[in-house]
């Protein structure tokens, strides 16, 4: 996900109006310690300001953990050593004014290297928390979709930790921004409904931090990092917080799969349901190019999308895990000479190649945490320079799933990195087009 800070955003306003957190539950304030981790000087402010306050008031022992030094927030600053010790003077401020009893631990990492001091974060980070009391920690990291490459890393390192005796939540600070209300996935999402003596110590805590809230110079990176629309975000009265996912999450095995299709001669009704029919319509008419010289389709099952998509395409690879389904598509497009159909398993057995097209449809979410960055991953290096990724998936619950469709296309967005050209909801499925280059159908052929 790329954003740059200085866009207005979207507005508090939106988000205030959809209130996508109203029928989220409540956060159990009932572990023994609350441990908050902060990227940078400010996070546990904005994201946990009002957590730090309800411990404080319940007393429970909470402990803030300010994982870098801050220094990159302005990389003009005349005095990079300056900015620093005033960075954590601010969270020294801030922290007092929302729980004056919190321990508050600098480790003093580069600000912005985050990924590149993994190993060394995540050990401090684990040698701290075995000295933590009690047999119940809550652990609140910076949200692991939030955006910002930091975030994601400390997110990722707190997640590694959960177990029998941690629990790990996310706060989200720049999805307020760069999100909308239509990108929220609230099916892990809990809230603490601040009181009016905790907002107003938050809102206190936040003036606190003037390197981020005001204007340091006349520079061009001399603005506020957190604007005054940014800033509003963080003075609603209600906090977000998203349960990690679990540690073991799996994908269905292909088993599952090749037993289904040997078993059904139209699995699910691909052939004679209206939905399925009009689903594939929907994606085909989403396509922002008439043409594609190489197309790769994941997940093809019996070749029917793989048939409607040909004609469209030079030369179209489709891969699916299951061996009955692979017979089928074969069967099904032996008269299309353009069209290759192969057996993979995905992500492990990636096909080779570049693509101008990819296309992923009703599959990440049968796919683990692990493997669904896996297939992001490899996506996003198999694409051309010019390239388009297509995902269409279920919104409604799957038992067998180990995720859901609105995550797994949260997810997608964040690990692609690209722009969104099509964002298409209906209560059943949604479906998505990314593209390397952000010109949209008109601009390409000079409308607009």
């Amino acid at each position: 996900m790329t954003f740059d800070h200085r866009d207005p955003g979207t507005l508090e306003a939106e988000w205030a109006d959809a209130a996508p957190w109203r029928s989220s539950p409540p956060l159990p304030l009932d572990a023994d310690a609350v441990v908050i981790l902060s990227a940078h000087p400010d996070d546990e402010t904005l994201g946990a300001g009002g957590l730090l306050a309800r411990c404080q008031t319940n007393g429970v022992p909470v402990t803030v953990i300010v994982v870098t030094d801050g220094g990159a927030s302005h990389p003009s600053s005349d005095d990079g050593d300056a900015l620093r010790r005033e960075r954590r003077r601010e969270v020294v401020n801030a922290v007092a004014d929302l729980a004056p009893s919190a321990s508050l631990v600098f480790l003093g990492f580069t600000d912005g290297r985050v990924r590149e001091q993994r190993e060394e974060i995540a050990e401090t980070i684990r040698g701290m928390m075995a000295g933590v009391a009690g047999t119940r920690i809550l652990l609140a990291a910076p949200w692991w979709g939030d955006g910002h490459r930091d975030h994601r890393v400390l997110g990722e390192i707190a997640i590694d930790l959960a177990g029998a005796s941690i629990e790990v939540i996310g706060y989200p600070i720049w999805f307020w921004h760069w999100g909308t209300p239509a990108d929220a996935d609230t099916s892990a999402w809990q809230k603490v409904e601040l009181t009016d003596a905790e907002l107003h110590a938050k809102s206190v805590a936040i003036g606190r931090h003037r390197t981020q809230v005001a204007r340091q110079s006349d520079g061009p990176d001399g603005g506020p990092t957190v604007h005054d629309g940014m800033r509003a975000h963080f003075l609603r009265a209600t906090e977000v917080f998203v349960t990690a996912p679990a540690p073991l999450e799996a994908s269905v095995g292909v088993a599952a799969f090749d037993d289904f299709f040997q078993r059904h001669d139209d699995p699910w009704g691909f052939d004679t349901r209206w939905y399925e029919q009009r689903k594939r319509a929907v994606l085909l008419a989403a396509l922002p190019r008439p043409f594609f010289d190489t197309a790769l389709e994941l997940g093809c099952a019996t070749g029917v999308t793989t048939a409607d998509l040909a004609p469209r395409c030079g030369d179209l690879l489709a891969v699916d895990g299951s061996a009955h389904a692979v017979s089928a598509a074969v069967s099904r497009t032996a008269g299309l000479d353009n069209v290759r159909i192969a057996q993979r398993r995905l992500p492990a057995e990636w096909p080779d190649g570049v693509f101008d097209l990819i296309v992923v449809s009703e599959l990440a979410y049968y796919l683990g945490r692990t493997d669904r960055e896996g297939l992001a991953r490899s996506i996003r290096r198999s694409l051309t320079p010019d390239g388009v990724v297509v995902a269409c998936h279920w919104r409604r619950p799957i038992d067998d799933a180990p995720s859901s469709g609105d995550r797994v296309h949260l997810e997608l967005a964040h690990a692609l990195g690209m722009h969104r050209l099509v964002r298409h909801e209906e209560a059943d499925f949604l479906l998505e087009v990314f593209t390397v280059r952000s010109a949209s159908v008109a601009e390409r052929e000079g409308l607009a």
